[in-house]
């Protein structure tokens, strides 16, 4: 529903059909997906997607805009207007619990869209936003502030500046 809304009416979307991959019918998933601007989802769900679909990998890059994998452990991968991206992951200072923590991915990501950093730049922000997930109880417990995330980013990513409006108050 949402999805057929947002072609009606020219908006771009993320479609992270997310837990529900599982209940919705391969039909449901090929609306949700064909036209988005980005399919957004976890390795298994990419899997299960391609399962109920009957779709391949090159005809599910053919359908969306671009394709967001995150991978738990593993760099995620990006593929968006026609190129690739290895995401590589923050390793966190404890694993406390993974719950959350795609969805932090994709709130990382998303925000360094809204800031039009580049693709690069802007799936490392995902990266690091799910790290701090993983590092708390709960899938919200975690804080930090924008000076606090630029900071960490920088420990282990070169954004050349592009995070530097994160910094203004």
């Amino acid at each position: 529903a949402y999805p057929q809304e947002c072609k009606r009416l020219g908006i771009p979307y993320i479609y992270d059909p997310s837990q529900q991959t599982a209940r919705l019918t391969g039909d449901d998933l090929r609306a949700g997906l064909d036209g988005c601007y980005l399919l957004s989802v976890n390795e298994y769900e990419y899997s299960l997607i391609q399962e109920k679909t009957g779709l391949n990998e090159a005809q599910l890059h053919d359908m969306a805009g671009g394709i967001l994998v995150t991978k738990a452990a593993k760099p995620a991968y990006l593929c968006l207007n026609g190129k690739e991206y290895e995401i590589p992951v923050v390793p966190p200072s404890k694993l406390v619990e993974p719950t959350g923590a795609g969805d932090a991915f994709r709130a990382g990501f998303m925000r360094g869209l809204q800031l039009g950093v580049p693709l690069d730049v802007a799936g490392r922000m995902g990266a690091l936003a799910a790290t701090y997930v993983l590092e708390q109880v709960g899938t919200q417990s975690h804080h930090y502030t924008p000076a606090a995330f630029v900071e960490r980013y920088r420990q282990h990513f070169d954004d050349d500046g592009a995070l530097d409006s994160l910094l203004v108050d």
